[in-house]
């Protein structure tokens, strides 16, 4: 199946990539056929964000709904999900001990003002997204998992993806549903997968387009959307905090922080950030999560409330130095496959629609000024060796807001990781307020998260308080929340990597104690016993691929990265409604 433009992903900068090629198509009168396609069962399925959406990318991309704000009317009229405004700003020191202190806004980084903002649904939001798309002629198609780039042998461009055979069995045997996995090719080939994207990773590797960037550095974010009583209901309402549970001390250097909002009519969005470069193995993300909500201004919050949704989804936190080359031969790294979240700012839902329509823009420009007459007249792909590269997309990204940003705030996220808490608090202060990224130095992370954890003899083993079944939640049974589902009978697709076999046991589990089984937030990984062994002691690594809500933090974060992530048949995974 050919297309002018094929476009991986539909979250934010995919969905905006397509609208605005589609836009620049009627603004010409010119015809490209551009095609989307997402692994989750429909739009926004795989879809999860605290969210405190900044608003100047989709003003740019809808200016005419940018009055008045009438897009949020259009959104709860659409998919029914409120944009509420910010209507309180707070940023909290917690403690140990129960207590808390704001820090004014006077003196918080100008990035962490959230006025002009909203508090969102970004799941909804894409499906809103989609929707504006396929009015402007998108060919948008859910369920369709990318499972191979498609790379020519003799130009070495490429030229699209192509989907995974579904209906196989978990021995690789055909079953009655079998059906064959489809090529789609294209002109350019534009890969919005989000942070940690399977055919994204490839095409780092293939394309060495990581080759001058430092190693990306992730966060697992874990959220609960809680439904409250009116009277614990605070519109608008916007808190942010650093301390416990991940910090005791100004020098603690585990990288993280809380959100909580409040989003109409009745909603609280709560969350952890836990960045994955954590030393001690024993640190369980899931449960500091659970501790962090026993704490007495957060608890309050969910009195008479109940919990309507899990799930968990990594972020890439690295930053300007750790953006790879965006392009190659035939395609494009667009939103968080290329890394453009703001970690202090804590957003990237905005540059990563901004990516896609520069890409959109580049893409448009490339094929209309080509010879070769467009997919959506002639119905066949043109010559590979006529596929180009998109240079100018990252020339206009270099041009943007979203350099300026992330160039501002570019060595921020090191130094947490130097110097703790208090050193990187210190620092971002004067980054953001005096130098704006302009110090003659720079600081870069050089080591991947999976090589920043530390022999588990050498860490404490934490203390964490069993769950209440009320505020405080069992991982299983949370993740039913998720919606999770996939076809059982399907080969495993989170895959040791051949040269790496003996690591779980041998490595993993002998050196780190088998962190997989604690930073996992969907319980995938558990290591029994082994009872083909002679040693009664010893244990094996079973994997739950069934529980997998596809937050890619394995894949990161395994000692020696052993597993190798690939897709799961289309339309599995988790099923997130209001994330």
């Amino acid at each position: 199946m050919p297309f002018d433009v094929l476009i991986v992903g539909g979250g934010p900068a995919g969905l905006a990539a397509s609208i605005r090629l589609k836009q620049l198509c009627k603004e010409s009168g010119r015809d490209l056929s551009v095609c989307l396609i997402d692994k989750g069962s429909e739009i926004g399925s795989h879809i999860l964000s605290g969210n405190v959406f900044d608003p100047k990318a989709l003003h740019e991309l809808f200016p005419d709904l940018a009055t008045d704000n009438a897009w949020t009317k259009e959104l709860l009229e659409s998919v029914g999900s409120h944009a509420t405004p910010v209507s309180n700003d707070k940023f909290l020191i917690l403690t140990e001990s129960g207590s808390s202190y704001s820090i004014p806004n006077l003196v918080l980084p100008p990035q962490l003002h959230n006025h002009g903002n909203y508090v969102i649904s970004l799941s909804q939001l894409c499906r809103w997204l989609a929707q504006k798309a396929e009015e402007l002629g998108v060919e948008i198609y859910p369920g369709f998992a990318a499972s191979e780039v498609l790379i020519d042998k003799e130009t070495g461009r490429c030229h699209g993806i192509a989907t995974r055979d579904v209906g196989v069995g978990k021995d690789g045997s055909p079953k009655s549903t079998f059906e064959r996995g489809v090529e789609l090719q294209a002109r350019q080939t534009l890969f919005a997968e989000g942070a940690r994207g399977s055919c994204s990773e490839f095409l780092m590797k293939h394309f060495d387009l990581r080759r001058n960037a430092a190693p990306q550095t992730y966060g697992l974010g874990l959220k609960e959307v809680w439904q409250v009583p009116k009277e614990n209901f605070k519109p608008g309402l916007v808190q942010h905090s650093l301390g416990f549970p991940l910090q005791k001390g100004l020098t603690d250097k585990v990288f993280g922080g809380s959100f909580l909002y409040h989003q109409e009519p009745d909603l609280v969005l709560v969350g952890l950030v836990v960045g994955l470069d954590y030393a001690n193995p024993h640190l369980n993300p899931y449960k500091e999560f659970q501790r962090f909500k026993t704490h007495p201004e957060i608890r309050r919050h969910f009195d008479g409330g109940t919990c309507v949704s899990y799930g968990a989804r990594v972020l890439n936190e690295g930053g300007y130095h750790s953006i790879p080359k965006l392009t190659f031969p035939g395609g494009a790294l667009l939103g968080c496959s290329a890394g453009f979240l703001n970690a202090v700012k804590i957003k990237g839902s905005h540059t990563a629609m901004k990516s896609g329509m520069l890409a959109a823009e580049s893409t448009f420009k490339s094929l209309s000024s080509a010879d070769e007459a467009p997919v959506a007249e002639t119905g066949e792909l043109p010559p590979l060796s006529t596929l180009t590269e998109l240079t100018s997309y990252a020339e206009a990204i270099k041009n943007s807001w979203i350099h300026d940003e992330l160039y501002q705030v570019r060595n921020c996220h090191e130094a947490f990781s130097k110097w703790g808490v208090g050193g990187g608090l210190l620092y971002s202060g004067l980054a953001t307020f005096v130098t704006k990224g302009r110090e003659p130095w720079t600081l870069q992370h050089t080591a991947t998260d999976a090589e920043k954890t530390q022999p588990a003899d050498v860490h404490h083993v934490p203390n964490y308080p069993a769950p209440d079944g009320v505020l405080t939640f069992d991982l299983l049974t949370n993740l039913q929340r998720s919606g999770t589902y996939h076809e059982e009978d399907q080969p495993i697709h989170l895959r040791i990597k051949e040269e790496c076999r003996k690591i779980p046991e041998s490595v993993s589990l002998d050196k780190y104690a088998g962190p997989e089984q604690r930073f996992c937030p969907a319980a995938v990984y558990e290591y029994v016993d082994d009872a083909t062994a002679n040693n009664s002691l010893k244990k094996k690594l079973v994997i739950n691929a069934q529980n997998c809500i596809h937050c890619k933090c394995c894949s990161i974060k395994m000692p020696g990265e052993y597993i190798d992530w690939t897709v799961p048949e289309g339309g599995g995974g988790p099923q997130y409604q209001v994330m």
